[in-house]
């Protein structure tokens, strides 16, 4: 009798065993691969939130200095008008005008009809007046903020607008002369002049604003300027000259 022998059959099992290692390796490594994405694709989330709200909180930060500068920036104005009616109240016939931010010198620097001269005792007020105004741009709220003193010279609606343009022009340049004049009351020092010089500005504006009559219109008003809240101030520097000249008009 001859034996035969045959390899021994291995079970389905066995056989198929390999494959479910290798299927479930994969899976599992799918698995990994998806929770790593997904953790990376939240850090990634995260971060970005994370520098949205750092900018966020910059703007704002930058908001809130611009807001807290704007707010020091009114208190320095409002203080400045203060002390300008503070001042206003020393002078009789003299007010203040804060919508406007005006000064207005009403019958004390009144023009006559188709006229810019001033009596001397209207330019002896003025002349008064003056130091008031340089003193008032010393004061530390003004020195921050102030721009400029414009003199503006009023005319009545009677006559043309080029005629009247020019005769307010004369009347801001009269006033300026008053402050200027060496021989009268209460002339200025040669370093008010100066100050004079650096800070105040001469416009004309013909009849605008005019008041309720003739008379009232034909005025001198001070008009107070201030810098905007990013101006920066003109430090170009006077000549030091104390020739200041004499007025041809």
């Amino acid at each position: 009798m001859v034996w035969r022998s045959y390899p021994e059959r291995r079970s389905r099992d066995e056989a198929e065993k390999p494959f479910w290692i290798s299927y479930a390796d994969l899976m599992t490594a799918l698995m990994v691969l998806f929770l790593v994405s997904m953790a990376v694709g939240l850090l990634a989330m995260t971060r970005t939130v994370s520098e949205h709200e750092q900018r966020e909180a910059e703007c704002k930060a930058v908001v809130s200095e611009r807001e807290q500068r704007e707010a020091e920036h009114r208190e320095n104005i409002d203080r400045c008008m203060e002390v300008a009616v503070e001042a206003a109240k020393r002078h009789e016939g003299v007010k203040v005008d804060l919508q406007r931010r005006v000064i207005d010198f009403g019958d004390r620097a009144r023009f006559a009809f188709n006229s810019s001269l001033l009596s001397p005792d209207q330019e002896a007020i003025l002349r008064r007046f003056v130091p008031e105004l340089l003193a008032m741009a010393e004061h530390p709220a003004c020195k921050r903020v102030l721009k400029r003193i414009v003199v503006e010279g009023y005319t009545d609606k009677t006559g043309s607008y080029l005629a009247n343009l020019n005769l307010s022009l004369m009347r801001s340049q009269r006033v300026i002369c008053a402050m200027f004049k060496t021989d009268g009351a209460h002339p200025l020092t040669d370093e008010q002049k100066r100050a004079v010089r650096d800070l105040f500005l001469v416009g004309g504006f013909a009849f605008n604003l005019s008041k309720d009559t003739p008379e009232e219109s034909r005025r001198v008003e001070m008009r107070i300027e201030f810098l905007g809240l990013d101006e920066k101030r003109d430090e170009q520097q006077s000549n030091g000259s104390g020739d200041f000249g004499k007025c041809a008009i």
